[in-house]
């Protein structure tokens, strides 16, 4: 008898299962046990890409692309076009991740939707990091609000480079006053990570204000928001 003939065989036209099948089902079956508890970046990214690559271990291309952006949020904040260059990451895996991203920030903007914008600080900086903290370009954003202080709507005001967006305080006000709005919180990210705000954001604030005044509008913060942290103007008293 030569080695391995006492070896079950497989029966005939049985192909082996991928070694990767074993895997996701370890993996799927700790996630449905304790949440996300325990799993780190890579993992709970793993559990996504499944369905959008059924047929290959994707734990590399997992770890690739958080080594690449940083972090999970990293990942589904890049634009579709970074995220392809990443080789195994076509357009329809790339939608799919953008999907998600957009799912988790319309949860966060519900949180705020029909309650007291003042009331539920930690709600709007949650969604304005869903919203913006990953961006690689600087955007400018404005929360605009009624005489309760609840959000009509906000809107993506401008779209800069890495360092700077140009905004213009009488547009500002001008689209308030279309919306109806009594109030603004303006927000802006910095894609560098430091959320601390520059001259320039503070005269900008200040021009907006000055014109808002005698307009009834009231600017409640100007929020800048960093990879892992925001600023906010009002807080630091510079407004």
């Amino acid at each position: 008898m030569t080695k391995g003939d006492d070896a079950p065989s497989r029966p005939a036209g049985l192909a082996e299962a991928p070694h990767y099948k074993g895997h996701r089902d370890r993996l799927r079956s700790r996630f449905m046990e304790t949440g996300d508890q325990g799993l780190p970046d890579y993992e709970i990214l793993e559990l996504l890409l499944f369905r959008s690559i059924p047929q290959r271990d994707v734990k590399p291309l997992a770890k690739e692309l958080i080594a690449r952006f940083g972090s999970l949020s990293g990942v589904l904040g890049a634009r579709r076009e970074r995220l392809t260059e990443v080789k195994g990451v076509g357009d329809s895996v790339a939608a799919d991740l953008k999907l998600i991203e957009a799912a988790g920030r319309r949860l966060a903007r519900q949180a705020i939707q029909d309650r007291p914008v003042l009331g539920s600080w930690k709600d709007v900086i949650d969604y304005c990091h869903a919203a913006m903290a990953n961006a690689d370009r600087e955007t400018f954003r404005i929360l605009f609000l009624d005489k309760r202080n609840h959000l009509i709507t906000d809107e993506v005001q401008g779209v800069g480079t890495v360092d700077h967006t140009p905004v213009y305080p009488r547009e500002v006000i001008r689209r308030a006053l279309e919306v109806g709005a009594t109030a603004i919180i303006l927000v802006h990210n910095h894609p560098s990570g430091d959320p601390t705000p520059s001259n320039a954001d503070i005269r900008m604030t200040q021009d907006i204000i000055a014109i808002a005044g005698p307009m009834g509008i009231s600017v409640h913060d100007h929020i800048i928001i960093g990879r892992n942290g925001h600023a906010s103007l009002r807080g630091l008293k510079l407004i």
